[in-house]
């Protein structure tokens, strides 16, 4: 009996395969809950065919993107330019103008931080300061494209007049520190990468030193609140 049910099964699938009967998916669940039978799977064809439509119409500008990219990336180690306090700095700079609190600067909160730098910009300036460094498309710059500003100007790819430019100069952010591409020997190159590297690591060591200390600054003024404290008991 069973032998027969495998070979009936086996012939079925061939005729699908060969296109002489059509696949009938069904839901193994409908008896349980009293539902009728559905397919199990969506048309794979149809679902392709709505995904290459909709992104022909975002390439010809219809529409609007729906979901944000959303990269994760460590800006220590893709940034290497930067010193981790420059990366801090720029990291406080882009959640003070972040009013929507959704890791996104928008074109509206764009408008707000350049007006508050002392550097309004027109609607298509600052469109066109969200496109220069816009990797996703989606329109708004996400901390990692706003840090691509301080590189480009680091790096003088900014023209003294474009938005970018007037941001990143605006920002009181010093962002003039060369990094190993400015070396002109190999030598001079590797001396560069381990002075990174050891700055980098000394900054590390500031830090765990700064919140140890005020560990300690904290567990004193605990144990004298305590002591002050027993003293009226």
């Amino acid at each position: 009996m069973a032998t027969d049910e495998l070979s009936s099964k086996l012939s079925r699938r061939l005729q699908i395969e060969d296109g002489a009967e059509e696949p009938v998916a069904v839901d193994l669940h409908g008896e349980q809950n009293g539902s009728e039978e559905k397919p199990s799977t969506a048309n794979a064809d149809s679902e392709l065919g709505a995904k290459l439509m909709r992104r022909d119409q975002l390439n010809e500008g219809q529409g609007e993107h729906s979901q944000p990219s959303m990269r994760v990336f460590n800006p220590y180690t893709e940034f290497k330019e930067f010193s981790r306090n420059q990366i801090k700095d720029m990291e406080k700079l882009f959640k003070t103008y972040d009013a929507g609190r959704d890791n996104f600067i928008d074109l509206m909160e764009l408008k707000l931080m350049m007006e508050k730098l002392g550097a309004p910009q027109t609607h298509l300036g600052l469109k066109n300061m969200i496109k220069e460094v816009d990797e996703d498309l989606d329109n708004k710059l996400s901390f990692r494209e706003f840090l691509l500003i301080f590189r480009k100007s680091a790096a003088g790819e900014l023209s003294e007049d474009s938005g970018l430019s007037v941001l990143a100069r605006l920002s009181e952010i010093d962002v003039s520190t060369e990094g190993v591409k400015g070396a002109k020997t190999f030598f001079e190159a590797k001396v560069q990468a381990i002075n990174e590297s050891n700055r980098f690591e000394a900054e590390i060591r500031q830090e765990q030193e700064a919140k140890k200390q005020e560990l300690e600054d904290k567990k004193q003024k605990r144990a004298a609140f305590k002591e002050l404290q027993s003293a009226f008991k």
